[in-house]
C-alpha cells in the first residue's frame, strides 16, 4: 500500500521517502486539494492508498467507517517538514503493521 499525504503536508515527503514508501504521493499530485474529506477518502479507497494527516478528521472518520482506506495520524503539530519526515521513519515498522493487518484501521504516531 502507498502512502497519500494530505494538502497540509509537504510535497517533498513523497520524494523524501519513496525509499520506504515508493509510489506514494501527495492529493495536489491529484487535484485533491480543493476536495471534500468524503471525495478525498474515496479517492485513497478506490486506488489503495493509506491517508496520512495532521488533524483529526480522517482518524474520525476511520473510527466510524473502518478502512479501507487505512489513515496515519501524525500528532507532531505544525511541525517542520524533516522533522515529519523524521517522525514517518520513526514509525515506519509500526505504519507496516497498519497496512499489512486487516483488523487495524488508524495509526496514531507522536
Amino acid at each position: 500500500m502507498k502512502l497519500l499525504f494530505d494538502q497540509n503536508l509537504s510535497r517533498k515527503l513523497v520524494t523524501r521517502l519513496a525509499d520506504i514508501f515508493p509510489d506514494s504521493s501527495h492529493v495536489q499530485f491529484h487535484e485533491l486539494q480543493e476536495k471534500t474529506d468524503t471525495e478525498i477518502w474515496e479517492f485513497a479507497r478506490q486506488n489503495d492508498f493509506c491517508i496520512v494527516i495532521q488533524d483529526a478528521d480522517f482518524a474520525e472518520r476511520s473510527r466510524l467507517y473502518g478502512s479501507p482506506p487505512k489513515v496515519v495520524w501524525l500528532r507532531c503539530g505544525n511541525a517542520p517538514t524533516n522533522q515529519v519526515e523524521e517522525l514517518i521513519r520513526f514509525g515506519v515498522q509500526a505504519i507496516q503493521e497498519l497496512l499489512a493487518h486487516p483488523h487495524l484501521h488508524c495509526l496514531e504516531l507522536y
